[in-house]
């Protein structure tokens, strides 16, 4: 690959006019070598298009156990109608070839109830290997090796696809599985480390990355979507960006997605919404706040997709009688209640920054505008 040395200000970063980006932002600055392919996989060749494929049959909502031929389908349905292809293998084969080394990127966070499905990963390894791609060049990965063991995503795919976490917990006590030569550099609450850096596995072995995120809302941001899911979940040292009650997620979340090489090889975005979370995400440690969209949906963009998803979560806790996730009252604050997240969806611990999704559009990671967003919607 070839490679150029450049530090990106993101002060330098183009605005689209028609979006107000908010003042006093911290200081961010990106660190990386490597430079952007000729067409990012963000926003990729879909740019303001999502294919949403519902399914009654996918979930029983009794027990929340979903049934592998109805996600099959939806799987097939939704990658077909995304590009337009005649049949299943050549959706897939507008993205992947043989030589390609896949990074399959899952959220664990939702354990027990609410983590990227066995049913939609395994599929996934199905279809890449089905177009030729060996099981030894497909990495599922998580920051977390304890979140991965809880999950066990082993016992559902082949021995052959290496399962790969950075460090053991989120104790930020290891680095030996992130680049430091890819970073970004960001003194958010005068913390000692303010450097965040690539998973080695994304900067130096991955060729192409599936983002599987799920439909979840989250204390910091709103919602855990897709450009969360892939940005947080792709670099260390980020739980530092919110804390007594204050967030920076709003502008780290989307720079931390449009970092090279990550934006370049995130090519497909598979939305998980058998399960969403509407309130205490991105855990999901009661069945209280679980509830069952029964979709999926596709596409390359990141935006679009978690444009859609702030609607979803938002619909999800007005039908509850819960606080909007863009309340920023100061009346809704309560930082010294450390489990008022989970137990109260009437009160913030962080003021949520739900615009993080809107910024990311600046960066030109995808469309916001709800109004230039195509959803084709498709029943199984």
């Amino acid at each position: 690959m070839h490679r150029r040395a450049f530090v990106r200000l993101l002060a330098a970063a183009p605005l689209l006019p028609a979006l107000q980006i908010r003042p006093g932002l911290p200081a961010l600055r990106v660190v990386s070598h490597y430079a952007p392919a000729a067409s990012p996989g963000m926003p990729g060749p879909y740019p303001g298009r999502v294919v949403s494929v519902t399914s009654e049959k996918c979930v029983d909502t009794s027990t929340g156990a979903a049934n592998d031929e109805a996600v099959r389908e939806m799987m097939a349905r939704g990658m077909r109608t995304l590009t337009g292809a005649g049949t299943t293998p050549d959706a897939w084969r507008r993205f992947f070839e043989p030589s390609d080394r896949v990074g399959i990127k899952v959220n664990c966070g939702g354990y027990p109830y609410c983590v990227s499905a066995y049913e939609i990963v395994a599929e996934v390894v199905r279809q890449l290997t089905g177009i030729g791609v060996p099981l030894s060049q497909i990495y599922l990965y998580e920051r977390f090796q304890n979140q991965l063991d809880e999950v066990n995503y082993a016992a559902h795919l082949p021995d052959e696809v290496a399962i790969v976490a950075a460090e053991r917990a989120n104790r930020y006590v290891d680095n030996a599985g992130y680049d430091p030569a890819t970073y970004l550099e960001a003194d958010l609450f005068g913390e000692e480390d303010t450097r965040s850096s690539m998973m080695r596995l994304v900067s130096q072995r991955l060729t192409k990355i599936i983002n599987i995120p799920n439909m979840k809302d989250h204390g910091a941001t709103g919602v855990t979507g897709c450009l969360k899911n892939i940005a947080y979940g792709s670099f260390s040292n980020v739980a530092r960006t919110h804390q007594r009650g204050k967030s920076h997620t709003y502008s780290v979340v989307g720079t931390l997605a449009s970092i090279e090489p990550l934006r370049s090889r995130t090519v497909l975005q598979i939305m998980d919404g058998l399960r969403g979370v509407w309130h205490g995400g991105p855990f999901a440690r009661t069945t209280r706040y679980v509830f069952y969209p029964r979709q999926i949906m596709f596409g390359t963009d990141p935006v679009a997709i978690d444009r859609l998803l702030l609607d979803i979560i938002e619909k999800e806790r007005r039908a509850h009688g819960a606080i909007s996730i863009w309340d920023r009252s100061p009346a809704s604050l309560r930082i010294d209640d450390g489990q008022a997240r989970d137990a109260d969806p009437n009160v913030n611990i962080i003021i949520r920054e739900p615009g993080h999704v809107e910024y990311a559009s600046t960066l030109g990671l995808g469309v916001y505008d709800r109004a230039r967003i195509a959803v084709e919607n498709v029943r199984v």
